[in-house]
């Protein structure tokens, strides 16, 4: 039976607000320090990096949502018993809601670090803890009424691709559609006539800003030097990329994980993955993603994300060859100037999808050509027809997932058929669905349309007869082959295939007498590769995710035969 609405929905306040017991608060003494407010005094403030989570012991605490314009939002009242946090407290990272004393207040902090020892070391209390973080961030995110506030025209570029960077990395946010309301316009038309203007909870202002630009208006991505040396420098944060770092952090090693966009990968953008174990109702590749996020800062993993990686650096590596009593030392250089020292690397950067060869393709990109299937691109072809252009499984994930949404699917495939590169359950589902159709031996092979309108149709072929069709198609979607992100290890010495992606184990050492590496290790010892990145990986999220756990075991033995240097 279903339970009734409300029943679900108390159960789930109950979840995101419990109130802890004495034995509760208890076990928690040993964690904090106490601290004292007085009435009107703010415990923590949006935009600003919070102290941590906050146990009420006595008084009242005011919960608040203020957006950058000065719209202020009551959320809850808390007092004695109750805790004040959000999944932002684990790693520090700024909050998301005002907290003021009502009156005078006894609180004991505990400080991110000390919160995740907590979570650690008392498994159900820290379950709790979890759970209630989580869907406190879950319900910032739905109520759309904190973080920072988007101006723009809703089927703006720009204002998409912000969209989807914040809701990639998990981030609420509150939009203003500009076409309905007058205010909003005239702030576009007073900055210049941009296409959108972003309004951070500190009040500062960015017109038209990059990813990286918002990202630290937000405080999402740190500054800090971090000049400490890491056990592993996890570069990418796909599925790989944060089973390495949750398996590495939960075993005591110091782990970075820098990624240039979001966390998930091309994974992360899947509406729907149900052949992955465990799952058999299916998850979708956000919220997978997003649970090996917050997993792997639970147990301390250091994220930088957004931060863009520039090269791999191995000088430290050759000066400490031959040298007694010295580690070998790697390095990742940050496109901002920073340098992380690492004694392993792991290379879990991914593939991204290739762009075809058809004129004008750049023209269109962010305004009807799209590289993802999201809900917010779901929005826009809602009873349209649309063209998808791949033939894998993520291909076969947004076909399915786009055609609950539009009028009609065109499926694009070089082949004859789905059957070599796709899934069964997948394609059934395909054949499945009214309104997909299938078109093999297909090509894209042209564009329609002008800069200020964006996409209006496109042309595709038949590559047998050489029959080309016009469609009405305003928006097309690409999951076609795939491209390692390999340029960052230029110089370095990583040994890649032919296509580009890195080789590993048996094929990766060469010289006389050959030097053994690792199955998942590269031609430079301590750089390691997981995921699609790495040459003959299966490309699957379940076999990224074996493969960055069983790399684990291999920095276990790397480590263990070199000396270490000081932090």
């Amino acid at each position: 039976m279903t339970e009734p609405a409300s029943t679900s929905s108390e159960s789930r306040r109950h979840q995101m607000f419990p109130i802890l017991s004495a034995r509760d608060i208890d076990r928690m003494r040993g964690f904090g320090e106490i601290r004292r407010f007085s009435k009107g005094d703010t415990l923590f403030r949006a935009g600003e990096p919070g102290p941590g989570l906050f146990v009420v012991l006595a008084g009242t605490v005011s919960i608040v949502q203020r957006d950058g314009l000065g719209h202020v939002v009551p959320i809850e009242r808390q007092g004695p018993g109750q805790f004040l946090a959000e999944i932002a407290q684990l790693s520090g990272r700024p909050a998301l809601v005002d907290g003021v004393a009502e009156e005078d207040v006894e609180c004991l902090l505990l400080a991110p670090e000390r919160l995740r020892a907590l979570i650690v070391a008392e498994a159900d209390l820290g379950e709790r803890l979890m759970r209630a973080m989580i869907l406190r961030r879950v319900a910032l995110i739905e109520s759309g009424a904190s973080g920072p506030v988007l101006i723009g025209r809703p089927q703006s570029a720009a204002l998409m691709r912000l969209q989807n960077f914040l809701g990639r990395n998990g981030h609420p946010y509150h939009e203003v559609d500009a076409d309905q309301d007058a205010d909003a316009k005239a702030l576009l038309v007073q900055y210049g006539d941009v296409q959108v203007l972003v309004v951070c909870p500190d009040g500062n202002v960015l017109p038209d800003p990059s990813e990286d630009a918002l990202a630290r208006c937000l405080g999402m991505v740190d500054s800090i030097a971090h000049d400490a040396l890491f056990d592993v420098v996890v570069v990418g944060a796909g599925p790989a990329g944060l089973a390495t770092a949750v398996y590495a952090a939960s075993e005591g090693l110091r782990v970075i994980v820098v990624d240039c966009r979001s966390y998930g990968g091309q994974a992360g953008a899947s509406a729907r993955i149900e052949n992955y174990l465990g799952f058999p109702t299916g998850i979708s590749g956000g919220a997978l993603a997003g649970r090996a996020f917050v997993q792997a800062q639970k147990f301390g993993a250091e994220m930088l994300i957004p931060a863009q990686v520039a090269s791999l650096d191995c000088e430290a590596a050759a000066a400490g060859d031959g040298e007694p009593g010295r580690a070998k030392e790697l390095a990742v250089r940050l496109t901002d100037g920073r340098r992380l020292r690492a004694r392993s690397v792991v290379v879990a950067s991914g593939a991204r999808y290739r762009r075809p060869d058809v004129p004008r393709l750049s023209e269109f990109e962010g305004r009807g050509v799209w590289y993802w299937a999201s809900a917010l691109e779901a929005r826009l072809c809602s009873q349209q027809e649309v063209a998808l252009v791949g033939g894998g499984n993520s291909a076969g994930q947004a076909a399915v997932f786009l055609s609950q949404h539009a009028a009609k699917v065109n499926m694009l495939v070089r082949g004859p058929s789905l059957a070599a590169t796709m899934s069964r359950y997948l394609i059934d589902r395909i054949m499945a669905a009214p309104n997909i159709e299938l078109h093999p031996h297909t090509e894209l092979v042209r564009l329609n349309g002008d800069g200020a309108e964006g996409l209006n149709g496109a042309t595709w072929r038949d590559r047998r007869s050489l029959v080309e069709h016009d469609c009405p198609a305003r928006n097309i979607f690409l999951f076609i082959g795939a491209v390692p992100e390999t340029e960052w290890l230029d110089g370095c010495g990583v040994t890649l295939d032919a296509h580009g992606f890195v080789i590993t184990g048996h094929g990766a050492r060469g010289g006389f007498p050959a030097v053994p590496a690792a199955p998942l290790e590269s031609s430079v010892p301590g750089v390691f590769a997981v995921g699609d990145v790495r040459s003959g990986s299966v490309k699957r999220v379940g076999g990224a995710i074996g493969e960055g756990a069983a790399v684990v075991a291999q920095i276990h033995a790397r480590l263990a035969s070199s000396p270490q240097t000081a932090a």
